[in-house]
């Protein structure tokens, strides 16, 4: 895991250095005084908002278990292994997440090919759980609807890849056919079975139902750092720009949604909400401290338990990873 750290960790300072741009480019005495008067409290139910969405999301993760019929794994390591995939929050489209099913694996003996499908259901119930917020949001707001429909239009295409089998069965053929794919179709074969399990329409409801209020939940968080700069911005409006500027992160190939969540976050507050420079850029700065580095904080966290936990399986991973470095 020393591998991933150290590519973690150079993000993160590519993050801190991107922050440190914005605060220069806006005035770092404009945003000092729009954080003076900030009341921080709302910084710490920020907080707390973005920790509930945490524990929703992870009651995701042991419903897919569960529709896996993957079982004997105590709440608390399965709790670890869940929050241990946030190290990789800032890995583009947060596939890194992947990285749950190889610690389930190295401590349960899982099989990769078994659960990293529960990435893909997970991405796919927060983006339909993202466009209603949008449409919740963009009822306040005639602009909302082209983003309502493009995302909608997006999970469409999803959902007809996982659930038609012939498309999926056309190419796991073709893969069986070329020499130096063939071993890699029985694993696509278990991988595409997988998804049908989590995506199909009688396992949709529930996921999605959490993904609603658990996005919701950071929405609200915007809403509530801007309130601690007095700002008059609506529940609905915090809840589109949020909603929006976390489906352009999700959709562009930017580690984290690195630059554009932010910028494309800024210039709503400032166009359409109203939000003077400063505050802008503080609140901005507020949401992403609150709903992704904390995240990637959490995850540390979490790895270091593990480690605890697990000291022997984790500790062959990493010499694994040390070789392939």
């Amino acid at each position: 895991m020393n591998g991933i750290a150290r590519r973690v960790l150079l993000v993160t300072l590519l993050g801190v250095v991107l922050y440190g741009v914005f605060v220069v480019y806006t005035g770092v005495s404009q945003m000092g005084t729009s954080l003076a008067r900030f009341e921080w409290l709302a910084f710490v139910v920020a907080l707390g908002l973005a920790c509930f969405n945490y524990w929703l999301r992870f009651l995701k993760w042991q419903y897919y278990l569960s529709r896996l019929q993957i079982g004997g794994i105590r709440a608390l390591d399965s709790l670890l292994i869940f929050l241990s995939g946030f190290v990789l929050t800032v890995t583009p489209g947060k596939l890194g997440e992947v990285f749950k099913s190889v610690v389930l694996a190295k401590t349960h003996g899982v099989p990769v090919a078994r659960t990293a499908p529960i990435v893909i259901a997970d991405r796919l119930t927060d983006v339909i759980a993202i466009v209603v917020l949008i449409l919740i949001g963009g009822a306040s707001f005639p602009g909302g609807l082209p983003w309502a429909l493009a995302g909608a239009a997006a999970v469409a295409l999803g959902l007809l890849f996982i659930l038609w089998q012939p498309p999926g069965l056309w190419l796991c053929a073709r893969l069986e056919r070329t020499p130096k794919l063939s071993k890699t179709a029985p694993k696509l074969r278990d991988a595409l079975a997988s998804l049908r399990i989590l995506a199909g329409p009688s396992a949709l409801p529930l996921p999605v139902l959490l993904s609603v209020v658990g996005w919701g939940c950071e929405g609200v968080a915007l809403h509530t750092l801007l309130g601690g700069f007095q700002s008059k911005v609506t529940l609905s409006l915090a809840l589109f720009f949020y909603a929006t500027s976390t489906l352009a992160g999700a959709l562009v190939p930017i580690p984290g949604g690195l630059g554009l969540v932010e910028s494309m976050l800024r210039e709503e507050l400032v166009s359409v909400g109203g939000v003077d420079q400063a505050t802008a850029t503080a609140a901005m700065i507020l949401t992403r401290l609150a709903t992704l580095w904390w995240a990637v904080a959490v995850g540390f966290m979490a790895l270091v338990a593990l480690r605890f936990r697990f000291p022997k399986a984790l500790k062959e991973q990493a010499a694994a990873e040390a070789r392939m470095s």
